[in-house]
């Protein structure tokens, strides 16, 4: 798939006033200093369609792009570690679970995780929360020009272990990416489109 559009729709964190059109969503989530809005800019072909920070945790609404005017992307909160209030964090967790529980248009969430990491508590439980509730996603590894293919490789493997240690029968679908280089822009960006044209040929909602 090629982007040739990329628009900024709207920001809120109100589910019910996300867009009304019936078009397919991919909704990208990860803690809070994972590299999303990176990663978004890079798959997109925009510099700045995200917003990047420093400091992490800058996104704190729900962000809907629209993508060559057939699919949102769609931008959420990180979860954990963010460095803002307790109470503003209870607000933003709330609706991301909102909106995964209710928002009909969702069709894969895309859970981004630092690949520089070991198997991390705090992804696997999401991981688990959103098996549990039966929400389709993918995992996105970021951040893969910072280590080795030799630890790419091992610290896939832990969190194949980890999840298999918490009752997954088969690890998800992932992909490896740097936003630096672009790797993983077109497994992504293919995969994606292949859902699409699944869901445009056997959905009549969309």
């Amino acid at each position: 798939m090629k982007i040739n559009t990329a628009e900024f729709i709207i920001s809120n964190s109100d589910v019910s006033k996300c867009p009304k059109d019936f078009l397919p969503e991919y909704a990208f989530i990860g803690r809070s200093n994972v590299g999303k809005s990176s990663l978004i800019n890079m798959l997109t072909n925009h510099k700045n369609l995200a917003k990047t920070s420093g400091r992490p945790g800058k996104t704190q609404l729900i962000n809907h792009f629209l993508i060559n005017n057939n699919w949102f992307l769609v931008d959420l909160p990180g979860y954990g570690y963010a460095k803002v209030s307790k109470k503003t964090k209870s607000v933003f967790q709330q609706f991301i679970t909102d909106y995964f529980e209710t928002r009909e248009q969702l069709v894969c969430a895309f859970v981004l995780i630092d690949i520089r990491h070991e198997a991390q508590a705090i992804d696997i439980e999401f991981m688990s929360y959103m098996g549990e509730s039966e929400i389709p996603f993918c995992i996105i590894f970021t951040k893969a020009d910072k280590i080795s293919k030799v630890k790419i490789d091992s610290h896939v493997a832990a969190y194949k272990k980890k999840m298999f240690a918490n009752n997954w029968a088969e690890m998800p679908h992932y992909f490896v990416t740097s936003a630096t280089e672009s790797t993983g822009k077109d497994e992504v960006l293919n995969y994606i489109d292949e859902v699409n044209q699944e869901v445009f040929k056997n959905n009549s909602q969309f």
